[in-house]
Order: C-alpha cells, then sequence, then structure tokens
C-alpha cells in the first residue's frame, strides 16, 4: 500500500531535504519517525531536493507499508499523522495522508513546482529568519522585464550549479515575476517583495542562482541585453551569485491526480 504525505518544514536545522552521513535531513527524520511507527525500516521519496536551509510550505513524499509491518493499511489517518509530528519535533509538521496507486511517484508525477523568495527592504530581526535584507531598493520593473526572457527559454545550465548529477538542465518555466510582499512586523508597506518562479522541474541551485542575477539588474549592474546573454552562454560562471537559502520557499506542487 502506498501514501503520499504532504508536509511543511523550516529548513534551518537541517542539511537538506536529502539523507546524508553525518547530517541531519528532513528525510532521514521523517524515515525515522515512520519507521518507530511502523515498527520497520522505511524509505521515502520526496518531490524534490531541497538544499541546506531551504525550507518549504508544501512539500509531497511516498512511502509504502513495509512488509514487515503489521498492518495492512492506514486506518486512522488522524491518528497517524498526530503520531508522525510528535517525533518529528517543531520544524516538521505533516499535514495530510494520501492513500494512491501503487506506481504513484510523488517525483516523477509532479506537474509543476512553485518556489517563492522573499527579500526585505526593512532590517527587522522578525523577517530574517524567513527573508533576505536588501540594503539597497531595487528596481523592481527592470528586474521583472528581464524575468519574463526565462519563459523564453528552456535550457538553464548558466544557473545550475556545476558537477551536479542532472542528466539535462531543460527546464519549462511558466511564472515569472516580482511582486509587493507585506509581511507580519513590517513597519513600511509594502516592506519588500517577493519572486514566484514555476516551473515543471528545477536544477539544483538554480532558483538562487536565477534570483541573485535579477538582483544585479535591480541594482543597475546588468542591462536587459546582458541577461540575456548569460542565458545563451550556458554558462554558471557568468550568471550572478548564489543568494542565501533561508528566504527560498518551496511554495507548492502540483500533480494531475491530488
Amino acid at each position: 500500500m502506498r501514501y503520499f504525505l504532504k508536509l511543511s518544514y523550516n529548513g534551518t536545522p537541517f542539511h537538506g531535504w536529502q539523507t546524508q552521513p553525518n547530517a541531519s535531513s528532513v528525510q532521514q527524520t521523517l524515515e525515522e519517525a515512520l519507521s518507530i511507527i511502523l515498527r520497520a525500516p522505511v524509505s521515502i521519496t520526496g518531490a524534490g531536493r531541497t538544499d541546506t536551509g531551504v525550507n518549504a510550505r508544501v512539500m509531497y513524499a511516498h512511502f509504502d507499508l513495509p512488509e514487515e509491518s503489521d498492518r495492512r493499511r492506514i486506518e486512522d489517518s488522524s491518528r497517524f499523522l498526530l503520531s508522525l509530528n510528535r517525533l518529528c519535533g517543531p520544524s516538521i509538521a505533516l499535514h495530510e495522508l494520501i492513500p494512491v496507486a501503487d506506481d504513484a511517484h510523488a517525483r516523477f508525477d509532479a506537474s509543476k513546482r512553485t518556489y517563492k523568495y522573499f527579500v526585505s527592504f526593512e532590517k527587522t530581526p522578525f523577517l530574517a529568519g524567513c527573508s533576505w535584507h536588501s540594503p539597497s531598493i531595487l528596481d523592481v520593473d527592470k528586474m521583472n522585464d528581464c524575468a519574463s526572457l526565462l519563459l523564453e527559454t528552456d535550457d538553464f545550465t548558466s544557473f545550475a550549479k556545476l558537477h551536479s548529477d542532472a542528466k539535462t538542465n531543460i527546464c519549462k518555466v511558466t511564472r515569472a515575476d516580482w511582486e509587493p510582499w507585506c509581511p507580519m512586523f513590517a513597519e513600511k508597506n509594502p516592506a519588500g517583495i517577493v519572486f514566484t518562479i514555476s516551473a515543471d522541474r528545477f536544477l539544483r541551485n538554480m532558483v538562487r542562482a536565477v534570483v541573485g542575477t535579477l538582483v544585479d539588474v535591480g541594482r543597475g549592474k546588468i542591462s536587459k541585453e546582458e541577461f540575456r546573454r548569460i542565458i545563451e552562454k550556458r554558462d554558471r560562471c557568468s550568471a550572478g551569485t548564489s543568494m542565501p537559502p533561508q528566504a527560498l520557499f518551496l511554495w507548492d506542487v502540483e500533480y494531475p491526480y491530488i
């Protein structure tokens, strides 16, 4: 029996989603908690692999009931989620348990993923853990003008982490834009801007590299034609710096059957 878990997490305490030696990860924490509840080893597969410090408002992961388990199915999902939430600690929240077909796949079946990157113009300690503070005002119109070029390309090599294990750097971006952001605790209105980008898939470090390059546009360091040439070069060294992770959120993941 296969299930999807809908969850969210604060990425600050974790070294990313994926299990790795000698470091705490979201995947490892979930697998350990599930194994305790089901009394047998459990492995899970996530919709993606967020990097160290990156957050998720929505993440999906699938797991199978282990053959060694004494359960044929999970009858009381509310009780199951309550136990799982207690074991996973305060930085992970489990929201929903969804029975799915045995061949359903949290990663390969996802039709669209959306990320958001939050930028604040006002320095405040209450936003430091979920946004990046820009010391200067950015030209949002120019940033949006350049962001529209992302919808016209499919090769994102210039924004891909070097020497990754990705078999292709082809992605189909369907949304990329900046808009005002009005968070809690803000004295100014709006207190900043948020970048939203949606695509069928993302490369490792892609969103933070895109944002870093667009911030250079907003600072007046890169023109639209230079931004276009950066895309066409397909060279990571030509693009901007990778932005800090705490301001990045995996915002949503969509499936044709959920």
